[in-house]
């Protein structure tokens, strides 16, 4: 096996002013080293992950990370830049820029020494040693540990490590981050500092019970902030002499289970995470604080402060805490209700896609093998002939419905887990369903997950006796919440949301000419903003709402047909693009563009991505361009759509197909024309690329201007 990090995965002269550039450097290293396959196939993972949540620590750390399938093995780069870099860190900018690139399928050594960096990183002298290094085998010896003498030497040369090299808050000495199971000297004057109205450690007998604490940390892609998070908890325990922290890490590779034991003798929970808590009644009953990951990072000693201070007031969990849902740890703390409520409706969409995907796949294929009036078939529970093509296109139409007869409630039901976690999931089904049984539809799916997550949300907040604590998850909660919503549902507001929704088909129904137009324009603009991101699930979850019955109304199906059909043309601009003028894209970009002919034809936007990570100001505006002319041409031709996915493959389905793939022809000219045009205004080479032997030759040729 490699070893992770050589010398030619250092560059100790990062030169990059973006987090972008940062790691397209850093990455083109790894592709020369053949540890990366796909230079813009991994770029776009890490891009991905980084949006998610800035991947930049306190104390001038940028740690950009991902799991790829595009990465042959665990490999990592360093970069050290004079200038800094901004990887979104509160106290400014990165100096120490490590990429993680993981393989999709890394076994559980490789990550386990990839934690191990993580945890390095929360030691001060560690980020001195690599500030203070000067040529590139050092800083990879440093970095993987083995040559010790090396380590010894900077440390010789830094001296006593000054604030400003500091690691992120709360850093341990070089001994306690080695040896999990050092105890620090004593505590500092911030982390050792004992909660308002709670005891401190002197004055207390030498055999005093010291206050226990168990905490959980999770990140999305379990490899760095995980284990970074539970080094920051367990060095600020080491500090507080009369606290003990004990940390279970929900890394990738897995967690060891903490003992129930340690949980039941335990005073106080933290969880630092932004996925899901495996496992988490374990905790319950206990005074709970539950933040972001990088809250864990930056500030353990005020979370131990926190969960100390909740301790003396009293208060404990039953469950998921309010304002720490699964949805709510994506962000960071203070975010606003308005951001809030988009992760909300975005939980409920993104796990009513599939459904979407397999019941209106399964409905198309229904009317494709069975014709345009299999949606009046017998049941095929009372009718089923294995050699009548009628037959199976019956049963392919069914299996169908019966899956777009979950999109209401499963959109409500998660909704409302993404408010309350599971909690949440009984009253938000028992709502969308209710929806759909008085035709409130999509609106009311919207408003009963709202609602049920608020209910319980409420319900939670309530202190309930210790003895009914074990019950509230699965008796109480459901009951009430259960109640409360299908109240407010039948008897108050399900019959305006229903009038609302049916006054909504009324308006689409009526839509000719220039209005139906503009609302192609709109939707065009709108999938083609961000990508498959939340504006783009917005109009199509508005198109796939509309077909969601046995009989779609004609302009439902324009507003699909318009929605699929500009989906599909930011990936096909770029694909065109880079085949009509490609000195004006990198190597791999023009690679990537043979792969996105395919993902912009299965109407798949996300083909695109990759272009617009590196080039947002020019690939977006022009796939907003091509994609609004698209939706303007395919709603006035009039082309109509049953299905919700497919792109090109289901062009037996759609209405006026040939005018429709005009549209989509307009639309990729459009967007290819502009995405050149822009470029074309550069002066400069496309970032990244490296020059050719052929140039470099052909340069050398030139004669010299006096």
């Amino acid at each position: 096996m490699s070893e992770m990090i050589t010398a030619d995965l250092v560059d100790l002269d990062l030169s990059a002013d973006t987090k972008e550039a940062a790691a397209r450097a850093l990455a083109e290293r790894m592709v020369a080293k053949g540890r990366v396959t796909d230079l813009y196939g991994f770029l776009a993972d890490v891009a991905a992950r980084e949006a998610q949540m800035p991947t930049g620590l306190d104390g001038g750390i940028g740690i950009p990370h991902c799991r790829s399938e595009h990465v042959t093995e665990p490999t990592l780069a360093f970069g050290r830049s004079a200038a800094g870099i901004n990887f979104g860190a509160p106290d400014g900018p990165a100096d120490l820029i490590f990429l993680i690139a993981a393989p999709a399928g890394a076994d559980d050594a490789h990550l386990t020494i990839l934690s191990s960096l993580a945890r390095q990183l929360m030691n001060s002298e560690f980020t001195s040693a690599l500030r203070a290094v000067d040529d590139a085998e050092g800083a990879a010896a440093l970095i993987r540990g083995n040559e010790p003498a090396v380590a010894a030497q900077v440390a010789t040369t830094v001296g006593s490590t000054d604030d400003s090299a500091a690691g992120p808050a709360g850093a341990a000495s070089a001994e306690a981050a080695a040896d999990t199971s050092a105890t620090a000297p004593g505590a500092s004057a911030e982390d050792g500092a004992a909660p308002e109205g709670g005891s401190s450690a002197e004055g207390e007998g030498e055999g005093a019970r010291p206050f226990r604490i168990v905490a959980v940390t999770s990140c999305p892609t379990g490899i760095a902030h995980t284990y970074m998070a539970a080094e920051a908890l367990e060095n600020a325990g080491r500090d507080n002499p009369d606290v003990e922290v004990v940390v279970e890490p929900q890394g990738s590779a897995g967690f060891n289970r903490l003992d129930p034991a340690v949980i039941a003798a335990a005073d106080g929970v933290i969880f630092a995470h932004d996925v899901p808590v495996r496992e988490k009644d374990r905790f319950a009953g206990k005074p709970t604080v539950d933040v972001g990951v990088k809250a864990g990072i930056n500030k353990p000693a005020a979370l131990i402060a926190e969960v100390r201070a909740k301790a003396e007031r009293g208060e404990v969990t039953a469950g998921a805490k309010p304002g720490g849902t699964p949805v709510e740890r994506t962000g960071e703390p203070g975010e606003g209700y308005g951001t809030k409520l988009r992760k909300w409706l975005m939980t409920g969409v993104s796990y009513m896609v599939p459904f979407v995907a397999a019941g209106g796949l399964l409905i198309a294929l229904g009317f494709a093998i069975g014709g345009y009036q299999i949606n009046e078939a017998k049941p095929v529970i009372e009718h089923f002939d294995w050699g009548q093509v009628d037959s199976w296109g019956a049963l392919l139409f069914q299996i169908g419905a019966a899956a777009f007869g979950f999109l209401v409630p499963v959109l409500a039901g998660y909704i409302a887990y993404g408010m309350a976690d599971r909690p949440g999931l009984v009253p938000g089904f028992v709502g969308g369903a209710i929806s759909v049984t008085i035709g409130a539809g999509f609106l009311g799916g919207l408003v009963a997950g709202l609602i049920a997550g608020g209910v319980v949300l409420g319900i939670q907040r309530v202190n309930i006796p210790a003895p009914m604590r074990g019950i509230m998850p699965v008796v109480v909660i459901p009951l009430i919440s259960s109640a409360v919503v299908g109240f407010l549902m039948f008897v108050v507001i399900g019959k305006p949301i229903a009038e609302a929704q049916e006054a909504l088909t009324d308006w689409l129904n009526g839509l000719t000419g220039t209005n139906a137009v503009l609302l192609g324009v709109l939707l065009g603009l709108m999938m083609c903003f961000d990508l498959g991101g939340p504006v783009n699930k917005v109009a199509y979850t508005f198109a796939t709402a509309g077909i969601s019955v046995a009989a779609p109304s004609d302009s439902a199906m324009k507003i699909m047909a318009a929605v699929m059909a500009a989906g599909m043309v930011p990936p096909l601009g770029m694909a065109l693009a880079t085949t009509v003028r490609k000195k004006l894209f990198t190597t791999a970009e023009r690679e990537n563009g043979k792969a996105a002919w395919v993902l912009g034809a299965s109407f798949i936007s996300e083909g695109a991505i990759p272009f617009a990570a590196a080039d947002p100001l020019r690939v977006i505006p022009a796939s907003m361009a091509g994609g609004a002319v698209t939706g303007a041409l395919t709603m006035a031709f009039g082309s109509t759509l049953r299905a919700p996915h497919g792109g090109i493959w289901v062009t037996f389905l759609i209405g006026k197909p040939f005018l429709y793939l005009l549209a989509i022809a307009a639309g990729t000219a459009v967007t290819a024309g502009l995405v050149i045009a822009l470029k074309g205004m550069r002066k400069t080479k496309p970032a990244g690329e490296a020059e050719t032997p052929e140039v470099a030759a052909s340069k050398a040729k030139e004669p010299v201007a006096a």
